[in-house]
């Protein structure tokens, strides 16, 4: 066997596209790899110009750079990747390398070339994501952040921390310290505490005041992830959102509370009281001064649910895992005993775990109070009905009263106009209203043509 021969099956067994090309780039040689890699046959390539297999956006860069490697007088190599016909009239990619070998036993100058569409789909799928969430990061209002574990190097900060902390992004890239002069002095140690645990390994939740262009005047809400390597932290990643529309909020609401709270209990414990005064010194008066009671305890009652409705928009508490059958029970109970006129009846109650706020036990007496409260009947009946669906669990309250009116059941389902707040009959709807949504939950109602209403609550079942 010739020494050519030998060294051609010992190609025709290499993973990699080996060919010659002559000086126009016609194939004179491809071993059995081209094939496997281009679906075609060895001997259909030979005498072939290669370059009439590239593709047109490709061709002229894979030209230049053979034309480089042929014409210089030294052994160089020159690389190049692109995209090649396929014999099914499809594109792979190949990274090719070309040797100007100056060898009068080979017929051509060497191509090995290896298929490397995975590598090249894989790197243009990190690009796009790349620039994605770049593009994100961009618009993004949210503060977007990295820092190495030990916080003496920004790796990563979008242009919302300019405006959000109110110093410069290269300041802070160039002195990380800086970041806490940012900070307000007295949220200072709360801030450098939260650091020392992110760098320990432990996520951090927290809320601090920023920014001293604007008297620290700006409240932020940050969540930081540490990343873990090995069981070591290497970098330390997170976002922080301007919250400080929403404190502002929250202050307003506490000032309408202590007015409803103090104030109006006060006013109304005076007109109260005078009623009674009136009742006690002026005959016939009575059916007057029964309604300023009823109106004025009706009023109070209203005061007292402000007061639940308050706590909950402003309060932080996160969901927890509630035995909901439990809470049933215990609400099926209570409304017997404050009205021992009505029936409220268990027709069954699966035992339940469910991820919820823990001011669902308030919203769950609500919706059997209201049922019993509203009724014309002389017995008013309730059923109560708890059941899983999947992964929810479904709360039925059913009662055969009048329907409930649109403007009432609007603000359990939350298809209510604020603007019509003010029909309403009072505030308890709209706790329930609250504490299922920031439960994850959803409210269905089903009212009959004449009689009968049928209350869905459903919620996500704890793992």
């Amino acid at each position: 066997m010739k020494q050519s021969e030998s060294l051609g099956l010992l190609l025709d067994h290499t993973q990699d596209k080996i060919a010659l090309l002559d000086a126009d780039g016609t194939f004179t040689y491809a071993n059995q790899a081209a094939e496997r890699i281009l679906g075609f046959e060895p001997s259909e390539l030979i005498g072939e110009n290669a370059f009439e297999y590239i593709h047109p956006d490709d061709v002229d860069e894979v030209r230049a750079a053979f034309d480089r490697a042929i014409e210089r007088d030294t052994l160089v190599e020159e690389t190049v990747e692109y995209r090649h016909r396929t014999g099914d009239g499809g594109w792979v990619w190949l990274e090719s390398r070309m040797y100007n070998l100056a060898d009068d036993r080979l017929d051509g100058y060497v191509i090995s070339s290896r298929d490397v569409t995975d590598r090249v789909a894989a790197e243009r799928e990190r690009m796009e994501t790349a620039t994605r969430l770049e593009e994100l990061a961009t618009i993004s209002p949210d503060v977007l952040w990295m820092v190495d574990a030990d916080w003496s190097e920004l790796l990563f900060v979008n242009a919302a921390f300019e405006e959000v902390y109110g110093i410069d992004v290269e300041t802070y890239r160039a002195d990380p310290s800086t970041f806490l002069e940012a900070v307000h002095p007295d949220d200072r140690d709360g801030v450098r505490d939260a650091m020392a645990r992110l760098s320990a390994g432990e996520s951090v939740e927290m809320e601090y005041r920023v920014n001293p262009e604007e008297a620290y005047d700006r409240w932020v809400w940050v969540q930081g992830e540490p990343i873990v390597r090995d069981g070591e932290v290497v970098r330390i990643t997170g976002f922080t959102r301007d919250v400080t529309e929403r404190r502002r909020r929250e202050r307003q609401l506490v000032v309408m509370d202590n007015l409803l709270r103090h104030n109006l209990r006060n006013d109304l414990n005076v007109i109260l009281g005078r009623a009674e005064l009136i009742d006690d010194e002026l005959s016939g008066a009575t059916e007057h001064t029964e309604a300023i009671r009823r109106v004025g305890e009706k009023l109070l009652e209203t005061a007292e649910k402000e007061r639940e409705v308050i706590d909950l928009i402003t309060g932080q508490q996160a969901s927890e895992a509630i035995e909901l059958h439990r809470v049933v029970e215990e609400s099926v109970e209570c409304v017997r005993d404050r009205h021992p006129e009505c029936t409220v009846e268990i027709e069954s109650v699966e035992p339940t775990v469910v991820d919820s706020r823990p001011e669902l036990v308030l919203a769950v007496t609500e919706l059997l109070e209201n049922a019993v409260q509203h009724c014309d009947a002389e017995r008013p009946r309730v059923t109560v009905t708890l059941a899983h669906a999947g992964d929810r669990a479904e709360l039925v309250v059913e009662d055969d009263h009048e329907p409930i009116p649109s403007f009432e059941s609007d603000v359990l389902t939350g298809d209510h106009d604020m603007t019509n707040v003010y029909h309403s009959s009072g505030l308890g709807f709209w706790l329930v209203y609250w504490a299922v949504e920031l439960s994850n939950g959803t409210v269905d109602v089903e009212t009959g043509e004449e009689s009968g209403n049928r209350i869905t609550v459903s919620l996500p079942r704890a793992e």
